[in-house]
């Protein structure tokens, strides 16, 4: 906890006062252009991986960038990126993947989460992309082809949700599937249609 509190220390006495014109702006507006959504995982770091700051991304983290497909019932998520798109009106949604992500390992590996139960029914919305990753050409990179397999089929879940229907359906948002590569801090974009990947940045 000691290096949380120097942390905060270091961002009162060192970042603040730089940007403070910023956060002052920021107290009352708030105008994200794009929703990121990725893992939970302590190494991926949205902010640090665009390099955006303050108030420039929302930002919804969940184990394995799992997004639920919509249903009535009321749920974080589902909350969230509602929000996101019908309030804050964001252009842009990433559904931002990782290299050697803890829940897509689990499911590669059939891991037994018996004594896990909540994250194990959390993982069940990843159903879809362990039925993807199956029909696929098998790799020898089994996590990675998952990794990238479940990017695509949370922006199917996406695609669901009433708020990105609409707004796919007015062009007023455009869904980009990521995978960020933990020991290069490389990043590849997918293709949705044909699971392709490119470089996003050379």
């Amino acid at each position: 906890m000691q290096d949380l509190v120097e942390g905060v220390a270091h961002f009162q006495r060192g970042v603040f006062p730089a940007k403070a014109a910023r956060f002052q702006h920021l107290a009352t507006t708030h105008q994200p252009t794009t929703l990121f959504i990725s893992c939970s995982d302590a190494r991926v770091i949205p902010e640090l991986i665009t390099q955006s700051e303050p108030g420039e991304l929302f930002v919804i983290r969940t184990a394995g960038n799992l997004v639920p497909a919509y249903a009535p019932a009321a749920e974080g998520v589902a909350a969230s990126v509602e929000y996101a798109v019908d309030v804050l009106g964001v252009s842009d949604i990433v559904v931002c993947g990782h290299s050697a992500c803890g829940a897509m390992t689990a499911l590669a590996d059939d891991h037994d989460l018996a004594t896990l139960p909540a994250v194990a029914r959390w993982l069940r919305h990843a159903d879809a992309s362990l039925a993807r990753a199956a029909c696929a050409e098998p790799g020898p990179d089994r996590v990675g082809d998952l990794v990238r397999s479940n990017v695509i089929a949370q922006l199917a879940n996406l695609a669901t949700h009433p708020c990105v229907a609409r707004a796919l359906a007015a062009k007023t948002v455009t869904l980009h599937g990521w995978v960020y590569d933990i020991p290069t801090g490389t990043v590849d974009q997918l293709d949705p249609a044909t699971g392709r990947s490119a470089s996003l940045a050379a």
